[in-house]
């Protein structure tokens, strides 16, 4: 595989490539490269279940491992064909739209994040289908495995644009937890603006399903460093009004607030074994992705 500079992989540069296709295969290969293991395995080993054999159970299904292992017969069980449907939900409110001096937005960061990911399911032949919301579903693409529904999933993170909306990430889970049929991987891009009870009553409601649940909060550097210095006017989002203040009078109330919004959000999701990853949108994206999958991998090889 052709070794990926590491600049490419910087937000700033990212930013700079045209085609959302593009920033995605480069980032997938720039954290595939160097690696021992290929990071494509992991995911859907993780839905395979087992039951002890039956009487009267399909022998084709019997794991020879276990049983070489452990003396004893058990049956694979699959929800269907492809041992994963990943779905990935990208948060569009006006909130995401935020960037730092020269960054790359929630949003751009997030769209990249989703199409990487989505390259890489797709690539082991996993279905993976993407919800746009804000303060509903904005755009859908089902789960599929096939190219061509990749591209489309490309083509909707391409026209898709930040809206002057509110979030309401708590309604839309629970807009979607519906619409989940078969279970699956649930993948969550947001800053998560919404009141931190709503958003762990959705995911909870998604996790109630049978779902494995993967909530991405993505925050900008100036959000959890609050970086400004002289008074500033704060251009307000989501049908809030500006603010002129100084921000060395609240910069410690701020931070202090931020930080206990997310560890509000963290621990919920660690009570309802949910999967939280804090990202903040100055990181590489494959120092995110590959650190998640590789404490995935590690979780899914202690079980066995």
């Amino acid at each position: 595989m052709t070794e990926i500079p590491t600049d490419y992989l910087d937000p700033r540069v990212l930013n700079k490539v045209g085609r959302l296709e593009l920033r995605a295969r480069l980032v997938v290969e720039g954290f595939v490269t160097g690696m021992h293991k290929s990071p494509y395995r992991g995911f859907s080993v993780e839905f395979a279940q087992h039951r002890e054999y039956v009487a009267g159970d399909d022998l084709r299904h019997l794991d020879w491992k276990i049983y070489a292992k452990a003396d004893r017969f058990v049956v694979k069980q699959y929800e269907e064909e492809t041992n994963l449907r990943a779905h990935l939900f990208l948060d569009q409110s006006e909130s995401m739209n935020y960037a730092h001096d020269g960054g790359m937005s929630k949003f751009d960061y997030g769209a990249t994040a989703c199409a990487s990911l989505a390259y890489m399911i797709q690539q082991q032949a996993d279905a993976v289908g993407l919800s746009l919301f804000d303060e509903k579903v904005a755009k859908q693409v089902p789960p599929s495995n096939t190219r061509a529904s990749l591209g489309n999933l490309f083509s909707a993170l391409e026209a898709a644009k930040t809206r002057q909306q509110k979030t309401k990430v708590g309604g839309v889970l629970h807009e979607l937890a519906s619409q989940l049929r078969q279970r699956g991987m649930v993948m969550i891009f947001s800053d998560l603006f919404d009141a931190p009870e709503e958003v762990l009553k959705g995911l909870r409601e998604i996790a109630s399903r049978g779902h494995d649940i993967v909530v991405f909060h993505v925050l900008d550097r100036d959000e959890v460093e609050f970086p400004f210095e002289r008074m500033t006017l704060f251009q307000g989002m989501e049908q809030l009004p500006e603010l002129l203040c100084d921000p060395k009078s609240l910069r410690d109330a701020y931070l202090a607030e931020i930080e206990g919004f997310a560890e509000q959000i963290r621990k919920g999701c660690l009570g309802q074994r949910i999967d939280y990853v804090r990202v903040v949108n100055s990181a590489p994206l494959d120092v995110i992705l590959t650190s998640y999958l590789s404490a995935r991998a590690a979780r899914a090889k202690r079980r066995k």
